[in-house]
């Protein structure tokens, strides 16, 4: 598997808001931070814990099916974050005090295991949580203990028992700080102590200036007289996952054409170049570095035909009004979905249900909201729908 070389070694565009969350850290603040999938919620939290010389345990609460499946994740976090013999030691003394055992092996990941019925992990879950405040004072340091997903536990905990349970903790520990990761904010957000951050997409500059430096340093450049920088950076509209995927995808289309070349050099057969390029998805050759308009374009297209299966599995998970509402935005973009006219070319159905698949598209972050004109949260998934769709 080839590396990925566009993973940003540094915070991209987000100076603002990391100043922001560092000063929440510093202080024992909480906080929510929200915004869609893949527009860098998670490495500015690290980022922001990392100046305020903070540990980060993250429980991603997706993976979490049921009460003891949240219970390990949250002792394997805890494990991979204090993993010095010391730090062990330090378990083991607060163990003992506990029902658990911390199990350390020559040949096996240490582990920290319990013997209780399940109906009895609550008294588990109310232990563990105690453990990242006494080994932060135990060892003078702080602790950000971070939920993705946050809301899927409800999946499981029908009661809201371990929510609440989790939301009291959030006020209590004076040493760890609490970070939920979100697409939105919930109503209940507003009415505690979180600090709510959300994070819009990129600005284009921002992008423009970290595409060029990473492009750069894998010896290609944006052809000056073309207009495939202002294409690539159409493309992704701000959104951080997208621009690193299709940034990958041109650098290995210049790699294979490279490697296509040299082989063809060797054997002393350049045309065998021009059949290879034929019988490949990398119909324009690469030359002196230079990405122009067609490669940009042409990467993009084969990008999202290997996305395409996946494209095609969500749209079939939405409800059906949710994927017309999305093919519409697609084909069509607006920031007035809800007018007469918009909703008669497209056949939506007025009134709640549009609102409500407008609302849902929001929360699963496919959709921005009215603040960014209702449109497509994914520009890959929006771009895939208008090219199927056309």
């Amino acid at each position: 598997m080839v590396s990925n070389p566009f993973v940003p070694r540094y915070l991209i565009g987000r100076q603002a808001e990391l100043e922001q969350v560092s000063t929440i850290l510093a202080q024992d603040g909480d906080l929510m931070v929200a915004g869609i999938p893949g527009n860098g919620r998670r490495a500015l939290i690290c980022w922001a814990a990392q100046q305020v010389g903070a540990r980060v345990l993250e429980i991603d609460c997706l993976r979490a099916t049921n009460s003891s499946r949240f219970l390990e994740l949250l002792a394997e976090g805890l494990l991979q974050v204090f993993s010095d013999p010391a730090e062990l030691e330090l378990i083991q003394r607060w163990s003992t005090e506990h029902p658990l055992i911390l199990e350390q092996y020559l040949t096996r990941r240490t582990r920290l295991v319990w013997h209780v019925p399940s109906k009895d992990n609550w008294i588990i879950l109310q232990a563990l949580l105690t453990l990242p405040q006494v080994m932060a004072e135990w060892l003078d340091c702080r602790v950000v203990l971070v939920f993705q997903n946050f809301p899927h536990i409800r999946s499981w905990d029908r009661t809201r028992k371990w929510e609440d349970y989790l939301r009291q903790e959030v006020e209590r520990q004076n040493r760890v700080s609490y970070v939920l990761i979100a697409t939105v904010p919930e109503p209940w957000v507003y009415e505690s102590n979180l600090h709510v951050v959300t994070l819009a997409p990129l600005e284009r500059k921002d992008l423009q200036s970290w595409i060029i430096d990473a492009m750069a340093a894998e010896g290609l450049k944006f052809e000056a007289d073309s207009q495939a920088l202002n294409m690539f950076l159409n493309y992704v509209q701000g959104h951080l996952g997208d621009a690193i995927a299709l940034a990958r995808r041109i650098w290995l289309d210049c790699r294979a054409f490279a490697t296509m070349k040299d082989e063809g050099t060797k054997k002393n057969a350049p045309g065998i170049i021009s059949s290879q390029l034929q019988s490949s998805s990398i119909v324009y050759p690469f030359e002196d570095g230079l990405i122009q308009t067609h490669h940009v374009h042409r990467s993009t297209l084969s990008l999202v035909e290997d996305l395409s299966l996946t494209f095609e599995s969500l749209l079939l998970l939405l409800p059906p009004i949710q994927a017309r509402v999305l093919e519409s935005l697609a084909l069509d973009p607006t920031d007035s979905p809800h007018s007469r006219e918009y909703i008669e070319k497209h056949q939506l159905s007025r009134g709640g249900g549009l609102q409500g698949a407008l609302a849902g598209l929001e929360q699963k972050g496919l959709v921005y909201g009215s603040k960014y004109s209702y449109r497509i949260a994914m520009p890959l998934l929006g771009f895939w729908l208008k090219h199927r769709l056309g």
